[in-house]
């Protein structure tokens, strides 16, 4: 058998290969690391408005997480990210409002980069590691991952292959698809019964003031329902593209930039399905497509007035009278309750009634809801130890696979894994 080509192989640069490949050059400097992704700069997170929760559950899967250990490696993320934690202010009225309807507000110490900042992060972070001696593959697509009698690796788009000792799969959500496939190639068990769905609500800034307090606020509602990636400043809802569909999500700039007056949240309702239904990635992309398909291959979007009163919106529907500021993202206007399921969409409606309570106005008749934003993350490979290792020498982390939901959480994730390494090379000696 041939020697591998390097120490260590991380497929993806986001925040779980950069919080891997971090940890292992601060442990073992001699180690030869590839670092591979199908992308022209380090992705993930990072990458879009860079928002970091550093308070415990948010960003980590609770399956796969405790407290203790999860305080025991954010500081280590700190380290490296660096983050300036927002300050909040006069969130008890809120708390108190949301504790009298059943709702939950979170206290989380966050950071915001920006997505115009966010470039220069990543660059200082690879920057770092190259001179530290790893190694980046850029815009080179990983099709497949091996670990059998013949060695461990990885195989490209183009049939090159690389040896290693260890692989780390951390493609992130982007990846989910191709996360599984090699899952099912290499004989994992998983489960995939799990899919956030929602929308993501758009808004004047004088209509959701709590953004004034709280840059992220975190919500929980009953039926699994919770608010997500809250924007404001320069805050726009942006298109996501996911196999053959278009997905929403949001962004921000920091705040050297004059705002738009504008704010974006995501509601996302949780759904753990079950028996003959196994893939909530199918369910998720049947939603997704769906809704492109009655939007004419885009998104939808309803004004809250208009949603109200049993009507679609249209292009007259978003003028200059009423409804008093243009979208963001131009997408279709429509009816949501034509692509939505009637289950989801009330549990969301009652969350948005609550909400409404609790910060009054951001139930005004212009505020938008766009459909869909679904997280595809639900992964849960069957782990052989806590380092979240699949076979004898292929880890598998991050979002994609479900042990993170977030960068912090993600970073964090990235660390385990390069502790079971660091671990199992001692053994090997």
């Amino acid at each position: 058998m041939s020697s591998p080509d390097y120490d260590v192989i991380i497929v993806g640069t986001g925040p779980t290969g950069l919080g891997a490949a971090f940890h292992l050059v601060e442990h073992s400097s001699s180690l030869s690391i590839l670092m591979v992704d199908r992308e022209k700069i380090c992705s993930g997170g990072l990458l879009n408005d860079c928002k970091q929760n550093y308070t415990f559950p948010i960003g980590f899967a609770v399956e796969n997480w405790s407290r203790e250990e999860a305080e025991r490696l954010l500081p280590q993320v700190e380290k490296w990210l660096q983050p300036v934690i927002k300050e909040k202010q006069n969130i008890d009225v809120y708390r108190r409002r949301a504790e009298r309807l059943g709702t939950t507000l979170l206290d989380i110490r966050q950071a915001h980069v920006g997505t115009d900042r966010s470039l220069r992060l990543i660059q200082y972070l690879r920057d770092e590691l190259s001179r530290r001696g790893v190694q980046f593959l850029l815009e080179r697509e990983v099709t497949d991952i091996f670990d059998n009698a013949s060695g461990t690796g990885i195989v490209m788009s183009d049939g090159e292959s690389f040896r290693g000792r260890r692989v780390v799969v951390s493609p992130g959500r982007k990846g989910f698809s191709f996360l599984q496939q090699v899952m099912e190639r290499m004989g994992i068990f998983y489960i995939d019964n799990v899919v956030d769905v929602g929308i993501r609500i758009e808004t004047k800034r004088e209509n959701y003031p709590i953004v004034n307090d709280y840059y992220d606020p975190k919500f929980i509602f009953p039926n699994s329902v919770r608010t997500f990636c809250t924007n404001s400043g320069l805050a726009k809802v942006v298109l996501e593209r996911y196999q053959e569909f278009n997905l929403v999500n949001g962004h921000a700039l920091s705040e050297h930039h004059s705002g738009n007056n504008l704010v974006n949240f995501a509601l996302l309702k949780t759904i753990g399905l079950k028996n003959p239904v196994r893939s909530g990635q199918q369910m998720a992309v049947f939603l997704a497509r769906l809704a492109n398909e009655i939007g004419g291959g885009m998104p939808l979007m309803q004004r809250v007035g208009d949603f109200r009163m049993g009507k679609r919106s249209s292009g007259e529907t978003f003028n200059e009278d009423l409804y008093d500021f243009p979208p963001s993202c131009q997408v279709t206007p429509g009816d949501l309750g034509l692509a939505v399921p009637a289950k989801i969409m009330r549990h969301l409606w009652e969350a948005m009634k609550r909400l409404d309570t609790i910060v009054p106005g951001v139930l005004h008749p212009s505020t938008i809801m766009y459909y869909p934003e679904i997280k595809m993350y639900a992964n849960k490979p069957a782990f052989l130890d806590s380092h979240f290792r699949v076979s004898a020498c292929v880890y598998m982390a991050g979002d994609g696979a479900g042990t993170s939901r977030g960068i912090t959480g993600a970073w964090a994730s990235g660390i385990r894994v390069s502790e079971g390494i660091l671990q199992s090379f001692a053994a090997d000696f």
